[in-house]
């Protein structure tokens, strides 16, 4: 193995030392590894290549190293030894598999290896006589021959089976497709260099391990191209020509490039390897090929390439195998977090659901407090999306003062029945006079389309015709206390219906969110279990809502009461506005002269006040009782109306929302007193683990103690101190 040297830089062994070290540990069951792939077409020289690089002498019986994938491991070790196993294919049935794993053989000398390959043979049902159709031709196995000893080089080559061009008496098209199947899933890794073989007894455009090449390494980067069979050129002839220019890289172009070698024949199979390379030295010191760069000719200089390609593949792939590593133990780590602890006792069971409670608990009550700094809350979200927007739900304290205040300017707007516009050129809602001017989002601004528009003028007739049907003993000019409860009530009506909308909203979003919340804490097994109690809790809570409602509504439908200063202020300010509106007009058309005055640098205006008393008298003074009368009941009521509208969006906002809704949702929904009082029956219904969930997380907690047995080889391997 002393001719394997050029593959043994001190830099290159300490690389191979870390992928020969994950390949132990069993890596490659999880990661894409680097290896060297040998492939072409059937009978076209690949063994012979790779005999030539590993200078193991694989036997020549017909149809045995090409049947099956034969890997190959060198490695450094103080005694000489040869060992075998098979990597059986995962899709074999059981008892198969425990069959082929128990296959580790060890000899003492390449002799016995044709014993040891035959026996190999026979136990993956590949026999002899292929044509009786009793034996699979090709097997998925695959089977690793492993080679230790002194100064050995550190290197694994995987020889494939040939493709094959056309199906056979000896070989179906399940075969040709078979084996085109196995050539793809290894050349189709990302991380393997092919070593394309062709043969220069046939023309390369004819050799399906080109296409094949190009199909998965369309740049040709990690490709190099072997020509075998030189020797059956004729000198100088036209044929010879044919294959310099490939192996000069100008025809089908590899980023790898090509290099050229002679194998040895059948009739040579019994000479040594150095008489094999002396041979291939000669050969190409006479002929045309001694036109090729002297390093693309001959096994020599190809381990040598080898040995900087390998270098430079390996020391470029393994940052990104550790982070490959990292990521998929992260997975599977983040996988079992999902599953929750394991479930299969009563009191693992009950644990599980206490410790639920408690998490879910903490949560909702950050998020009814305003407090979103867990995880759960996520980030906050682009402003043009709406508070309300589905991932921003769970921030629910923030959702519920965005909606309680559009509820609040909902009602402002288009609270009352009806829509009283101000006898005015600027038409003025009287309804919204002293209210602040605000947006209301387009949700609630559909109620705009059911308000009734009607002058100043029009809703004192309209108060006037209700003050003719509540008369009662007092005396004309003063109206029927209760002439004040039958306006309210009309105006008024629209409010229960807007309240039941809003609470509705409100309990979607509560009901959303706390579902959201058991399937971000719990598995969707156990979500979907407490689902349904869940729903019928919130459901109580949400008669418990509209019961209240219906009190604060029947408290509308009662006599009027206010103790409320401002009522009254508000009924002042009404006459004030209006009594100065009526004396600016009227001031505007009893001026009788208008003089410069020089003290003031202006105009100065007179009236006349005896004939102002007189005019206002005459021109605003109310003879109509009942105008009279209708007038001032509709100033109260606007009045009163303002009053209770701040009111009910109290009462409507504190006492349903927040007594009935909000407060003690996770205590009445999901909490560790409520888990305390379920029976065990209940207990086992909901939170036993099903069979599959037991079976993912066996799978996953095996996964996870391969990956950090992994993690800890790769970190030693390279030295890393953990």
């Amino acid at each position: 193995m002393t001719s394997l040297d050029a593959l043994q830089t001190e830099d290159m062994r300490k690389i191979m030392d870390v992928v020969d070290e994950l390949r132990r540990a069993g890596v490659g069951s999880v990661l894409q590894l680097p290896q060297l792939v040998v492939c072409g077409d059937q009978s076209y020289g690949k063994s012979s290549v790779s005999e030539a690089i590993t200078e193991i002498p694989f036997p020549r019986k017909e149809n045995l190293c090409t049947r099956f994938a034969t890997e190959i491991i060198l490695r450094q070790s103080r005694s000489e030894s040869i060992s075998t196993k098979i990597i059986p294919d995962k899709s074999r049935p059981l008892n198969e598999l425990k069959k082929l794993k128990s296959f580790k053989k060890t000899i003492s000398s390449f002799e016995d290896l044709p014993i040891l390959m035959d026996e190999a043979t026979k136990l993956m049902g590949l026999g002899d006589d292929i044509r009786s159709g009793s034996l699979r031709a090709f097997s998925r196995n695959v089977l690793s021959i492993e080679i230790c000893g002194p100064g050995r080089t550190q290197l694994t080559l995987v020889d494939l089976p040939g493709l094959i061009h056309s199906a056979n008496k000896n070989q179906s098209k399940k075969d040709v497709d078979f084996v085109r199947s196995l050539v793809h899933e290894y050349i189709g890794n990302q991380r393997t260099i092919i070593l394309a073989v062709v043969s220069a007894k046939n023309d390369y455009a004819n050799q399906i391990i080109l296409k094949k090449a190009r199909d998965f390494d369309q740049n040709g980067s990690r490709t190099l191209g072997l020509i075998t069979k030189s020797d059956f050129l004729d000198a100088d002839s036209e044929n010879e020509l044919s294959w310099i220019e490939p192996a000069q890289n100008k025809d089908i172009y590899f980023e790898l490039g090509w290099h050229i070698l002679k194998n040895r024949s059948e009739k040579d199979s019994h000479k040594s390897f150095e008489e094999r390379n002396r041979s291939e030295e000669l050969f190409f010191s006479k002929c045309r090929h001694k036109e090729l760069v002297p390093n693309h000719v001959g096994i020599v200089s190809l381990r040598a390439r080898l040995s900087t390609l390998l270098h430079r593949h390996l020391k470029q792939e393994l940052p990104q195998l550790q982070k490959e590593l990292d990521e998929k133990y992260k997975q599977t780590t983040q996988d079992l977090q999902q599953l929750g602890d394991p479930r299969s006792t009563l009191r693992d069971q009950k644990r599980f659901l206490m410790k639920l409670g408690a998490n879910y608990k903490q949560i909702v009550d950050a998020a009814m407090d305003g407090h979103y700094e867990t995880p759960c809350f996520g980030h906050i979200h682009a402003v043009e999306q709406p508070v309300e927007h589905p991932n921003n739900l769970k921030r629910v304290r923030a959702v519920i003062q965005h909606l309680n205040l559009q509820f609040a300017r909902q009602m402002a707007q288009y609270g009352s029945k009806y829509k009283i516009i101000e006898d005015t050129k600027e038409a003025k809602n009287i309804m919204l006079e002293d209210l602040p001017k605000v947006r209301v989002e387009e949700h609630y601004a559909q109620q705009a389309k059911f308000q009734i528009s009607m002058k100043r003028t029009e809703a004192i007739k309209w108060v006037q015709g209700v003050l003719e049907r509540t008369r009662g003993q007092e005396l004309p000019g003063n109206f029927n206390p209760s002439l004040i409860s039958e306006l309210f009530q009309d105006l008024s009506s629209p409010w229960k219906d807007l309240a039941i909308a809003h609470i509705i909203r409100i309990d979607d979003i509560l009901k959303k969110v706390a579902t959201d919340l058991l399937e971000y804490l719990s598995t969707p097994d156990i979500s979907f279990r407490l689902q349904g109690k869940m729903k019928r809790d919130m459901a109580k809570r949400m008669e418990r809502a509209l019961a209240e409602l219906e009190k604060i509504d029947e408290d509308r439908h009662r006599h009027p009461i206010t103790y409320n200063g401002h009522y009254t202020l508000t009924i002042q300010k009404q006459r004030n506005k209006r009594n100065a509106t009526k004396i600016q007009t009227l001031a505007e058309k009893r001026t009788t002269q208008t003089l410069w005055s020089k003290q003031t640098n202006s105009y100065v205006h007179s009236i006349d006040s005896i004939a102002f008393a007189q005019g206002f008298e005459s021109e605003y003074m109310e003879y109509d009782m009942d105008k009279f009368s209708a007038e001032d009941a509709f100033n109260c009521q606007l009045a009163y109306y303002k009053d209770e509208l701040k009111y009910f969006v109290g009462v409507v906002t504190k006492q349903v929302i927040e007594r009935c809704l909000i407060h003690s949702l996770a205590g009445e929904t999901l909490s560790q007193e409520i888990i305390g009082d379920m029976t065990a029956e209940d207990i086992k219904l909901v939170a036993e683990e099903p069979e599959e969930t037991t079976c993912k997380r066996e799978y996953l907690e095996g996964r996870k103690y391969t990956l950090e047995n992994d993690q800890n080889t790769f970190r030693s391997a390279l030295g890393i101190v953990q």
